[in-house]
């Protein structure tokens, strides 16, 4: 078992739009049940008022301050999580310390919701936003990396519900109700543990 652990990196999850990192309070203890070293920051705003890219440097302070250069991690995004991380990934060269990637319901192709707010991060994740047509534009990116989109078809807050496919990586689709849900869910935890657990090729 310790040498498992050893080979296991550090996990950092990244919260949606008007949350906290409480949001994965369950998870969280989950996989340190499981073994993991979990981490969390907080968006600051969380609320769309700075735009995604910009969310996306808080991700780069957080790994340069609390992990080692040389040290790789996992990442998994909810929601507006989810798409802050790609751009950290894909814009901020996150894919160089990312080896297990895994977002939850998040708008790789935009909601409709997003319409509901004039907030520049609520307008970046419209469908068709430029924003997201240039994160699409070379999504290939993320092959290099172990990628995984979970979601579920129930989503209404994202809508519809399949922007959250992705034509790279794996899917899991987890039959869940509610879009918070998604976070509390056994099968959601469950997926989660096991890809983190997946050997890196």
């Amino acid at each position: 078992m310790s040498i498992i652990n050893q080979q296991r990196n550090p996990v950092l999850l990244i919260h949606g739009i008007g949350d906290t990192e409480i949001v994965f309070r369950k998870m969280r203890a989950y996989l340190i049940q499981q073994g993991w070293s979990v981490h969390a920051l907080n968006l600051v705003p969380n609320n769309g008022d700075l735009g995604l890219d910009k969310l996306a440097n808080q991700i780069v302070d957080y790994v340069t301050a609390n992990f080692a250069p040389e040290q790789p991690i996992d990442l998994v995004g909810f929601s507006m999580g989810g798409i802050v991380s790609r751009y950290y990934v894909q814009r901020l060269g996150g894919i160089k310390r990312v080896q297990r990637f895994i977002t939850i319901s998040s708008p790789h192709n935009g909601t409709v919701l997003a319409y509901a707010s004039q907030r520049p991060g609520c307008i970046q994740m419209r469908p068709n936003s430029l924003f997201l047509q240039d994160l699409n534009s070379d999504i290939d990116m993320l092959k290099q990396l172990h990628f995984t989109s979970i979601w579920t078809p129930y989503d209404l807050m994202i809508v519809p519900a399949k922007s959250s496919q992705m034509l790279v990586g794996k899917e899991m689709i987890v039959r869940v109700g509610l879009h918070s849900w998604m976070l509390t869910n056994l099968n959601t935890l469950a997926a989660v543990s096991e890809i983190l657990a997946q050997p890196i090729n």
